[in-house]
């Protein structure tokens, strides 16, 4: 048997150990083979070690999506009232309930309630959204723009027109911007003969069927498939747009 000759002192007898881990760290992976071990990966800085600037910038990201649905809140529940009241006996405390917000905020976003209902007054947002679509396709993204608002968002993008003759004179502000942000809108698209005419036949055949699902809460209308009454509905609709 050959003698077993025992490593001498300082020799190396394979690989050697790295370095060892930072306490608290976990060891990584062991180097390949004739590779020096790379620096180890940085650790993501804790909430303390942030830049104070990008905290920064966060919080005021965050604060403007928080006032923009507040904002939108608002809105919506000053569209609601004006809608079943009178504009005259509409408060903002009634404006601030329904919205689950304080009246001083209001104040706050809007300044008075002469501006806030100014905006409200206003079809132009609601315009542009009833209105985004090829003309061909028109009446059928109309009739379902109305009842998707009406059953998902709780608001008919044109039905507080309805209520003009409960408002006095801001009624009159009413209906004038119903007519050039809606009607007058629309017949800008349409071609052919009549363009005025067809334009408000088509909203008024709308509006109609706003009425009948929103206001008279017609049973079978309110039962029945979405799909299944733009199906039957857009057709009329789209006669006035594409004759």
């Amino acid at each position: 048997m050959s003698a077993v000759i025992p490593p001498r002192a300082g020799v190396p007898t394979g690989r050697q150990p790295g370095p060892a881990p930072e306490p608290g760290r976990a060891p990584g992976p062991a180097p390949e083979p004739g590779r020096a071990p790379g620096p180890a990966p940085a650790p993501e800085p804790s909430p303390a070690e942030r830049s104070p600037a990008a905290d920064t910038e966060t919080t005021r990201a965050s604060a403007r999506r928080d006032a923009e649905t507040t904002k939108a809140g608002i809105l919506r529940a000053a569209r609601h009232l004006l809608a079943r009241h009178a504009h005259a006996d509409i408060t903002l405390k009634a404006v601030a309930d329904l919205a689950g917000v304080s009246p001083p905020l209001i104040l706050k976003y809007f300044g008075t309630k002469d501006t806030l209902f100014s905006q409200v007054m206003s079809f132009e947002a609601d315009a542009t959204a009833l209105l985004d679509a090829p003309l061909a396709d028109l009446g059928r993204h109309m009739v379902r723009h109305v009842l998707v608002s009406q059953t998902e968002q709780g608001a008919d993008p044109l039905l507080r027109i309805v209520f003009a003759p409960l408002h006095g004179e801001q009624g009159d502000i009413l209906r004038a911007n119903f007519r050039t942000q809606v009607s007058d809108r629309l017949a800008v698209r349409l071609n052919g003969p009549d363009a005025g005419l067809r334009a408000e036949l088509a909203v008024g055949t709308l509006l109609g069927l706003g009425v009948m699902f929103g206001i008279a809460r017609g049973t079978h209308l309110r039962a029945a498939d979405l799909g299944d009454i733009v199906e039957r509905y857009a057709p009329s609709v789209q006669a006035y747009l594409t004759p």
